[in-house]
């Protein structure tokens, strides 16, 4: 009787949703409350279940939830719930993932670092990407592995224990007492993690770290397709896509875009994107250099899910190490590569550098030119002999119209990948697809790339590459239109708060191609002491956003992003991008990101009167 009430309501519920819960990769974020993000938009939506209210109005009220679609958005977060009722849980030890391989490889993580054994036992088959000798000898993984019969008795275990199970039709679930963690696969869908029992209630935090930094939740239209599943099989009606048409049109546009020749990649995010770039980056080296340590080089305060991600590796495996890279403000990015280079040369490792250009949040470019030559110079190590020389990993995010890569643009003569964050300019908002390329001395690690997107199960789903493939070919445009009302809305605030500090490029970088619609702002303050004057210019960014978003609720918006298709977006880097990183590294500066779309000269009315009061 529970069980029918909830699908009946689930079923009232896909009636009448909000576009924006299918369509955009943010819901309702101007009643986002990032505190909350993980508990108010199911708490609202199961005190809607519980007067049976699923009126239009009543579910576009409900929060925004989780960020980005990575770590969840509405219709995994019903999922999860549904599914959690469904089996007696508690929603939060459900969680659904696009990968069919990465739920495994979460709690395998886990136990690698608290020394944990595990069995890893299954039905059927595996799903076909999952490769256990590369989990063990790249990775660092490690577990055993036993297929099973259904009717096999499954006995108690020192350590944990994973039972994979296929679930194409989205079966009602039986938790046998002695397994830990339960994932259900489905061939088309992704996967669904079970964490069963209180003892492994501290899992869960790790887990959903995993699908935070390393992949992404179930995607909104399969998650869709998932609770059709659930309330009736003959509902479903998958979405039909030309895959293979989209996939040249996402491939075409993406060589075009940068102008490369090697075959681009494309993942299910930016992160999903970046994680296969180091996990094949370091199984090259693995191959290639065996007894050589590994160093990633990363900038301290720069993006906190690229910053996090590369220490999270790091824990994982002795032989790497991450270097920090100061870029901006104070320091000089090609200084800083010289020196950190150099030191790695003598210690005889192998140097793969992080950075963004331009750098976020300060908005700098280093001078290229010297650059390539730091990049470019052969290094020796303590010994004498000829150093490896360094891979160059570019997030251009930024700016992906700026050609670095190809034949005789400035980075095609050393070894750099470059790749985008997909929720950005490449898709308006819309999914959340990432994608790199390499230059042609990068073809062989490209490779190694693909092997670990493959294994996570982390390429760019069905949908997501229809998406690409309709908002690719108009990217350019948006971003130069963009750019323009940046550059518009930066020039005003310069007449009209003169003392404020802008950090934005040059108009002679924007004719070298360096066009972001981002700018810092570092507004003016007053104190008698350091703390007094931070203190008054963290409450004037509070201030200034609060304006901004209350008086344009339909266009300011309280979010990181940018390149999305309407819109302004504000935030503050030390407390959102920056989560993650040193309190020291942190940047307390209002971070402003402006579309080729909004009402400018209502923004700019709005902070006229907030100069005006202040």
């Amino acid at each position: 009787m529970h069980d029918n009430k909830i699908l009946n309501y689930i079923k009232d519920v896909i009636k009448n949703m909000p576009s924006d819960w299918f369509d955009l990769t943010t819901h309702r974020l101007d009643i986002y409350n990032e505190k909350l993000a993980k508990t108010e938009f199911l708490n609202r939506f199961e005190a809607l279940f519980n007067t049976n209210n699923s009126k239009p109005e009543a579910l576009a009220a409900l929060p925004t939830a989780y960020d980005y679609i990575r770590l969840g958005h509405p219709l995994s977060c019903i999922l999860e719930w549904v599914i959690a009722n469904l089996n007696n849980l508690n929603p939060k030890d459900v969680i659904s993932f696009s990968s069919k391989t990465i739920p495994i490889f979460a709690i395998l993580r886990k136990n690698l670092i608290d020394n944990k054994h595990t069995q890893i036992l299954y039905t059927g088959e595996l799903p076909e990407c999952f490769d256990a000798e590369m989990l063990r000898s790249i990775y660092g993984y490690q577990f055993d592995l036993k297929r099973i019969s259904p009717e096999d008795n499954i006995s108690d275990f020192n350590g944990s224990t994973i039972f994979v199970s296929h679930q194409d039709e989205m079966n009602s679930i039986q938790l046998h007492p002695n397994v830990d963690f339960f994932i259900g696969i489905h061939s088309h869908l992704g996967s669904i993690l079970l964490v069963n029992d209180e003892r492994n209630k501290d899992y869960v935090s790790e887990i959903q770290h995993v699908r935070r930094r390393e992949t992404i939740a179930m995607t909104p239209a399969n998650s869709l397709d998932a609770l059709k599943l659930l309330i009736d099989k003959s509902s479903v009606h998958t979405i039909k896509s030309d895959v293979e048409g989209n996939k040249t049109k996402v491939f075409n546009s993406i060589k075009a875009i940068t102008r490369t020749d090697s075959m681009p990649l494309t993942a299910s995010s930016g992160l999903s994107m970046q994680y296969a770039i180091m996990m094949g980056l370091i199984h090259y080296a693995v191959d290639k250099y065996p007894d050589k340590e590994i160093r990633f080089v990363v900038p301290p305060n720069c993006y906190g899910g690229t910053n996090d991600q590369a220490r999270r590796v790091a824990a994982c495996l002795d032989k790497v190490q991450v270097l920090d890279l100061p870029v901006d403000g104070d320091h000089d990015m090609v200084q800083s590569i010289d020196l950190v280079l150099d030191q790695i040369a003598k210690e005889d490792a192998i140097p793969y550098v992080i950075a963004e250009i331009p750098t976020n949040p300060r908005v700098e470019v280093p001078d290229l030119i010297k650059l390539k030559e730091a990049l470019s110079t052969t290094r020796n190590t303590a010994s004498g002999e000829i150093a490896v020389d360094p891979v160059f990993i570019l997030d251009q995010t930024f700016c992906p119209n700026k050609h670095f890569l190809g034949e005789g643009e400035i980075l095609s003569t050393v070894r750099a990948i470059s790749y985008v964050s997909g929720s950005k300019f490449p898709s308006g908002g819309q999914c959340t697809a990432g994608y790199c390329v390499g230059n042609t001395n990068t073809k062989s690690l490209l490779n190694y790339i693909e092997k670990h997107l493959t294994l996570c199960d982390n390429k760019a789903r069905n949908l997501q590459m229809g998406i690409l493939a309709t908002q690719l070919p108009s990217m350019n445009q948006r971003i130069k239109d963009a750019y323009a009302n940046t550059r518009d809305f930066v020039n005003f605030i310069q007449d009209t708060l003169p003392e404020a500090k802008i950090n934005f490029v040059s108009e002679e970088l924007a004719k070298q191609g360096f066009t972001p619609s981002v700018f810092s702002l570092d507004l003016p303050t007053k104190g008698n002491t350091d703390e007094e004057r931070e203190l008054y210019k963290r409450e004037l960014n509070h201030k200034l956003i609060k304006m901004m978003i209350t008086q344009i609720p339909n266009e300011s918006k309280y979010c990181v992003s940018y390149g999305q298709l309407k819109g302004c977006y504000w935030t503050i880097p030390a407390t959102s991008t920056q989560g993650t990183t040193k309190e020291g590294d942190k940047d307390y500066i209002a971070r402003v990101s402006l579309s080729p779309n909004l009402d400018l000269e209502l923004h700019k009315k709005v902070f006229k009167a907030f100069v005006d009061s202040i």
